[in-house]
């Protein structure tokens, strides 16, 4: 049973499953774009000029080419070009955003939090892309995502209230009960942006006071900024927990499958935090609620 059916029929008119369809064709069109942004801002590039090129042979391509998923479905994986093959990579982007918008849609539901988790969750997906491949978050996206989670955390509780940011009811902001809900929320966001950037600071510095290396880079810092800004701190402690759990988890089937066991090998914790990010801001407090329901002593 989808969620929230009846909010997009009543403010369109139209069945659900057409918002359903236009937010897979919308999403897998951003996920084309995603593609270059994955592509050419490490390398420090304009994602706007030249056109999408084939990486192999440098001929742009045409736009009967440049279909999300189906134009890579239909010329088989390769440049129609030099018939060079086409990293499987771009229609998986696109394929995934598709998914993720379509899920986004699910779990939210038709109101004015839908485009900030959309956005939120398409930032992730760049993100968790580019440190995979290269190993860096650019600041370039990273700044932009702090200062957007404020003016959402600043501007939503003045215009459509704030009833989507849930850590404004929980510890330590219920001390400032009677203050104005743009206040509170504004705390809530630094507080989460210094729980989720702070933390991992610290972490490193002491880790590489005790053991002289580098155990956290800078960019998983900023990003967590960002996300603990928009999430609040009980998010942002779920996100930094699946990320440090299943980035355990990847680390140790790493090493294990390595023919040297390198236990200093390094691994692109951003990935991880990413994931921890995403699941957090779609099924983060069905979660926090069943862990309280399950081990808490009511």
């Amino acid at each position: 049973m989808f969620l929230f059916q009846p909010s997009f029929e009543l403010a369109t008119g139209l069945p659900v499953w057409i918002g359903y369809v236009f937010t897979f064709v919308f999403g897998a069109v951003v996920g084309s774009f995603l593609n270059v942004v994955i592509h050419r801002v490490p390398r420090e590039e304009s994602i706007v000029f030249p056109n999408s090129a084939c990486p192999n042979c440098g001929k742009a391509i045409k736009g009967f080419d440049n279909i999300p998923i189906l134009s890579w479905l239909l010329l088989a994986g390769k440049c129609r070009n030099c018939k060079e093959p086409i990293s499987f990579r771009y229609p998986a982007v696109e394929l995934i955003t598709a998914l993720l918008w379509v899920l986004c849609f699910w779990q939210i539901g038709f109101n004015a939090y839908l485009p900030v988790v959309i956005v939120f969750v398409t930032t992730m997906l760049a993100l968790i892309s580019i440190d995979a491949e290269h190993m860096i978050l650019p600041n370039v996206i990273t700044y932009p995502l702090l200062i957007a989670a404020l003016l959402v955390r600043l501007i939503f509780p003045l215009t459509v209230g704030a009833l989507y940011f849930t850590d404004i009811l929980a510890f330590p902001m219920t001390y400032l009960a009677g203050q104005p809900v743009w206040l509170i929320s504004l705390a809530g966001a630094v507080l989460g942006g210094l729980f989720g950037g702070g933390s991992l600071w610290l972490i490193g510095e002491l880790w590489k006071r005790l053991r002289g290396v580098d155990a956290m880079g800078l960019g998983d810092v900023k990003m967590m900024f960002g996300v603990g800004a928009l999430l609040g701190w009980r998010l942002t402690f779920l996100a930094i927990f699946i990320g440090a759990f299943s980035g355990a988890v990847a680390g140790v089937g790493y090493i294990a499958y390595q023919k040297d066991k390198d236990l200093q090998a390094q691994i692109p914790f951003g990935i991880f935090l990413g994931i921890g990010s995403i699941i957090a801001i779609l099924f983060g407090e069905s979660i926090i609620d069943w862990y309280f329901l399950t081990f808490v002593p009511q």
